[in-house]
């Protein structure tokens, strides 16, 4: 694969990646599987790698367009073979609200349930309280909002509680809370969402 050959875009992101990042993409494209695992045997992740490939991804999806628009079928599958590389890792990797965000809303453009089924399971199992509730607040996706407030409903009382003292969150674990209580018939969940009504009534909110 000729990076050179997949649009200006694509290419202008590419250069910017850290040789790291280059050598796990490489890897994981070479393996042609997904890490059981985790890259991180080989590879370093971080944080800026996880930007780092959102951005790629992100220019993948906008040259494919082009090369829609123009019908080269050989650049559209080398587009969807590197795209699908940085799916992979993300999805394997990252416990970012905005790259969660990113991979359900490709899933749900392409109509691809079962993937997005396999990001609530990721959800659920990597991603922190605070990252979930921050799906709820960035996104506009019904779909998606949903997923995240399923998961912030299932998880223990106690992880939601600190959220109620975030301005940003409060609301969002209201909510979690409510569903838990009425939904899930949690009457922890339920004494715990009294105690904040009252706390706010005795506030003047």
């Amino acid at each position: 694969m000729m990076i050179k050959d997949l649009g200006s875009g694509v290419v202008s992101v590419w250069e910017g990646l850290r040789p790291e990042t280059k050598k796990m993409l490489v890897g994981v494209l070479e393996s042609k599987s997904v890490p059981t695992q985790t890259p991180t045997q080989k590879y370093s992740y971080d944080a800026h790698a996880d930007w780092e490939l959102s951005r790629l991804l992100s220019a993948l999806d906008e040259q494919s367009k082009a090369a829609v628009s123009r019908k080269n079928s050989e650049k559209l599958d080398e587009i969807a073979q590197l795209a699908e590389t940085c799916v992979r890792v993300l999805e394997s990797q990252s416990g970012s609200a905005e790259v969660f965000i990113q991979l359900a809303e490709r899933a749900i453009k392409k109509h691809d349930y079962d993937k997005l089924d396999k990001l609530s399971d990721h959800l659920a199992e990597r991603f922190s309280a605070g990252e979930i509730a921050e799906v709820v607040r960035q996104t506009e996706v019904p779909q998606i909002r949903a997923i995240a407030y399923e998961t912030l409903a299932m998880l223990p009382v106690s992880l939601l509680v600190p959220l109620l003292d975030d301005p940003l969150y409060a609301d969002i674990a209201a909510n979690s809370l409510e569903q838990k209580a009425f939904e899930f018939d949690s009457d922890e969940a339920r004494d715990v969402l009294e105690q904040f009504e009252f706390e706010n009534e005795m506030r003047g909110e």
